[in-house]
């Protein structure tokens, strides 16, 4: 049976891409990734990508906006090591502009989790969490 061992891109369709840019340079500049761009089918795409994987931005090809609540993406989340990873995270975000939610604790999802919330331009929800002890032990003890 293949092992599937991570994600390796994402692909997001926008409603305006040079919208979507400036707000996706700040966010991922935040968070260290790099970027490039490139034609596919004669369309201009834009990938941010760090060590792990790619999230790549494409012009949408209609105009229905995005619900988080219809059948596709409800929300992307990005996780880093450290509730204080979070913490700086939410800090960095706000100071660039992007409304981050402060990383706050969610005991409900679970006792150590932390989190900051966010959404891009078109409605699409991003969280930033930290490597909680479940997952740690999930991926060290599989």
């Amino acid at each position: 049976m293949p092992d599937v061992i991570g994600i390796d891109h994402l692909y997001i369709t926008v409603s305006d891409l040079a919208r979507a840019e400036a707000f996706y340079d700040r966010v991922f500049t935040v968070l260290g990734f790099r970027r490039n761009q490139f034609e596919l089918h004669g369309e201009p795409h834009i990938q941010y990508y760090n060590r792990h994987f790619g999230y790549v931005l494409r012009p949408a090809r209609s105009d229905l906006p995005h619900n988080p609540y219809s059948p596709g993406l409800h929300h992307f989340c990005l996780r880093v090591e450290r509730v204080e990873d979070v913490q700086e995270a939410a800090r960095q975000l706000q100071a660039a502009g992007i409304a981050a939610s402060d990383a706050a604790p969610h005991p409900g999802y679970a006792p150590d989790y932390w989190a900051t919330f966010f959404s891009d331009p078109d409605g699409i929800r991003l969280e930033i969490t930290n490597y909680r002890q479940e997952r740690r032990e999930r991926h060290d003890h599989w």
